[in-house]
């Protein structure tokens, strides 16, 4: 009888650290991909000049005020396309994701 009592508290334990062990992982795999984003956009910052055509032929309500602001800054670029197409933040954000990864498989 002692040892199923003790076999359920293990099993107990187990079952309340499987959570922890979650979110563990998957805030492992966020910083991984901010990190990788962050990449991305240093490599687009270095190459703003080449950037900035792709970033205009795909939202051309940008002005090249707009991009001169912008300077390979995505927080701005998101900004900037969420005031000029009265879009939310997070619709902003998914263009923005989606043009990310159309622009990595080019590289």
């Amino acid at each position: 009888m002692r040892s199923l009592t003790t076999l359920a508290v293990c099993a107990g334990l187990a079952v309340a650290a499987l959570p922890i062990a979650v979110n563990a992982q998957s805030t492992t795999g966020q910083t991984t991909t901010q990190s990788d984003a962050k990449t991305i956009w240093e490599k687009f910052k270095g190459s703003w000049g080449q950037t900035k055509g792709a970033v205009k032929e795909q939202w051309g309500k940008l002005t090249d005020d707009d991009l001169l602001e912008i300077e390979g800054r995505r927080d701005q670029l998101v900004g900037k396309i969420q005031t000029r197409y009265g879009i939310t933040k997070e619709e902003a954000e998914a263009q923005v994701g989606t043009w990310e990864q159309r622009r990595i498989k080019d590289m």
